[in-house]
C-alpha cells in the first residue's frame, strides 16, 4: 500500500522529535490548505514560524530540534541554549527554556523571531562546533563563554563548577579562554570567576552562596564544596584540617526525618575526625561576624591538632567588609 502524504510526513516528523517544517510538509505532498486546517483545528501547534509540533503530545527536546530547524542549516544551539543541554545551567534540559531559543548561525543572514534570538557568526572553527544529545551546538569552550555574557556572576560560577565536575573541559583548556577570546562580552565574568582563590564552587542554594561569600571575605582558607564523603554528601570540606560546614535551611531540615538524618551524619563524620559546624540562613546573614569566627577558630584547632603540618589554617579574622557588617546587622 503506497504511503499517504501524512504517513510520510509523520515518519520525518519521528525522526525529528515529533517536530517538521512547513516546507516538509508540503513536500510530503499535503497542500497549503490541509497545513491551514490542521493547525487551525489543533491537530498541529505551531512551535516557531513555519515549524509545527506533529501531533498533540509534546516530545521531549521539542524546543531544540523546532529551533534548529527554524534556524536552518548552519544553526547551532548557543548560548544559554548550548549551556542546558551540556548541563550547566538549569535541572532538566527536556523541558522548554523560559527565554528565547538562541542560535548561532555562520556565514548566512538569519533574522531573530519569536522565541528565537539569532547570533550571527563568522564561521566556527572546528573545536567551537559541537553535539549534545543529537543536536548541533557551539563547542564547550564557546558555550561558557557566550554563557556567561547573559548571567550573574554567582550563576557563571555554577556553570563552571559543573562544567569541571562534569569534566566536558579540560582544566587547561578553562584557563585558556580568557585569553582566546578575550574580546568576547563574556570573558569579564568568566575571568573574575576563574581568578577567585580555590576556583568556583558548585552550589546549590542561596544560603550556601551566602556562606562562601563570607568565608571569602573573611580571608579564610577556600573550602571545597557540596563533596562526599564515604555515604554522605558535605556543603562544604576543608579536608587537610577535616572541618565540615553544613548549611542549614528550614524548608529542607525542619522535618523529624531530616533532623534524624543529620544527626546520624554527624556522628559518622565525628566518629572519624571530622569537626562539623552546622550553620543557618539567620546565622549566615544576621550573625555573619559570629559565623566567620567559630569556622575560624574551628580551623586554627584544626591546624594546633595536625601539629602545624602542611597548610596552617588562619586562627584570625579578617575585618569583615562593609557588605559582610550590612549582612550580620540586615534586619530583612
Amino acid at each position: 500500500m503506497p504511503a499517504t502524504p501524512i504517513s510520510r510526513l509523520f515518519a520525518r516528523a519521528a525522526a525529528q522529535r515529533g517536530v517538521a517544517t512547513r516546507a516538509q510538509a508540503l513536500e510530503a505532498g499535503l497542500t497549503p490548505a490541509k497545513v491551514g486546517r490542521r493547525l487551525k483545528e489543533g491537530e498541529w501547534v505551531r512551535l516557531y514560524r513555519g515549524v509545527y509540533r506533529i501531533g498533540a503530545v509534546a516530545a521531549p527536546l521539542e524546543w531544540a530540534a523546532g529551533a534548529v530547524l527554524a534556524a536552518g542549516p548552519a544553526a547551532h544551539l548557543s548560548h544559554l541554549s548550548a549551556a542546558r543541554l551540556w548541563g550547566w545551567i538549569g535541572t532538566d534540559p527536556t523541558s522548554p527554556p523560559e527565554g528565547p531559543v538562541h542560535l548561532v548561525v555562520e556565514g548566512v543572514r538569519v533574522r531573530s523571531r519569536a522565541g528565537l534570538r539569532i547570533h550571527e557568526s563568522r564561521p566556527l572553527d572546528p573545536a567551537e562546533r559541537g553535539k549534545r544529545m543529537g543536536f548541533p551546538v557551539t563547542g564547550a569552550g564557546r558555550t561558557m563563554v557566550d554563557a556567561a555574557a547573559l548571567l550573574g556572576l554567582r550563576d557563571v560560577e555554577r556553570m563552571v563548577s559543573r562544567a569541571r565536575r562534569d569534566a566536558h573541559i579540560s582544566e587547561e583548556a578553562l584557563r585558556a579562554l580568557p585569553l582566546r577570546y578575550r574580546r568576547r562580552p563574556g570573558v569579564a565574568a568568566l575571568r573574575a570567576v576563574l581568578q577567585v582563590e580555590g576556583g568556583p564552587a558548585l552550589i546549590r542554594s542561596e544560603a550556601e552562596a551566602r556562606f562562601l561569600q563570607l568565608v571569602r571575605e573573611a580571608g579564610l582558607p577556600a573550602p571545597s564544596a557540596n563533596v562526599s564523603i564515604g555515604p554522605y554528601e558535605a556543603d562544604f570540606l576543608w579536608p587537610e584540617e577535616r572541618v565540615v560546614v553544613e548549611v542549614d535551611g528550614f524548608g529542607t531540615h525542619g522535618i523529624r526525618a531530616r533532623f534524624e538524618g543529620d544527626r546520624r551524619k554527624d556522628a559518622w563524620l565525628s566518629a572519624r575526625g571530622y569537626i562539623v559546624i552546622r550553620t543557618t540562613w539567620r546565622q549566615i546573614t544576621k550573625e555573619a561576624i559570629r559565623t566567620v569566627v567559630e569556622v575560624a577558630q574551628a580551623l586554627a584547632r584544626a591546624s594546633e591538632r595536625r601539629g602545624g603540618q602542611g597548610r596552617p589554617a588562619r586562627g584570625e579574622v579578617s575585618p569583615p567588609s562593609a557588605a559582610a557588617r550590612r549582612r550580620s546587622t540586615d534586619p530583612g
